[in-house]
């Protein structure tokens, strides 16, 4: 007995294509086969006859009217499934917490243990920032003691970050930007008065 094979050849016409002719102007052959209307309208279709279907997707150009930079940020965006993303650690700007992760099983337990345990010693260890200064300094994800260019360094990178423009104009981005803003002008004027020779550094 043969069997008869049931699966689609490749250049088969489309089985649910509709009963009309080829949608190219002036052909009368049998519309088989469907082809997006363009980038905007994937899902809506011309239907063609075999040797227009070709004759169409020959010329196609999904990125025909962008210009490069329009390309590579859609090109971009593409490896992440068109969602947002941010920086290993990092969930829009937030520190990443993992008190948050679903562990039934505990299996950070032991390595929060272990760094909680770490943090606490070095606590121990280290002086306590001024009081003024804790929230600022919480607000930078600053230790104490620090130095001027520690905090410059910490500054510009929160800066870069939360800056408007590289975020879309996003405001929840400019009020976190006005945050860092006033912790770092805190700290900063702190430590010009602690260091009489700071008063003249950018």
């Amino acid at each position: 007995m043969i069997r008869k094979a049931t699966r689609h050849r490749a250049f088969d016409p489309d089985p649910n294509a509709p009963q009309q002719c080829c949608d190219m102007p002036g052909c009368d052959q049998p519309a088989g086969y469907r082809a997006p209307r363009g980038r905007d309208a994937l899902n809506q279709y011309f239907w063609f006859c075999l040797e227009h279907v070709r004759e169409y997707n020959a010329k196609w150009d999904y990125y025909k009217g962008m210009t490069p930079g329009q390309i590579e940020a859609h090109i971009r965006a593409d490896t992440s499934w068109q969602r947002p993303t941010w920086r290993l650690g990092n969930r829009g700007g937030a520190v990443f917490d993992e008190d948050e992760v679903l562990d039934p099983l505990d299996i950070l337990g032991a390595g929060r243990q272990q760094r909680a345990d770490q943090a606490r010693a070095r606590e121990a260890g280290r002086p306590r920032a001024p009081e003024p200064l804790r929230q600022p300094l919480d607000t930078l994800g600053l230790g104490w003691p620090l130095s001027l260019d520690e905090l410059k360094s910490r500054y510009k990178s929160l800066a870069r970050q939360h800056h408007p423009d590289a975020n879309g104009g996003d405001r929840a981005a400019e009020e976190r930007l006005k945050e860092i803003n006033v912790a770092y002008t805190a700290v900063r004027a702190h430590l010009a008065t602690a260091r009489p020779d700071l008063q003249t550094a950018s």
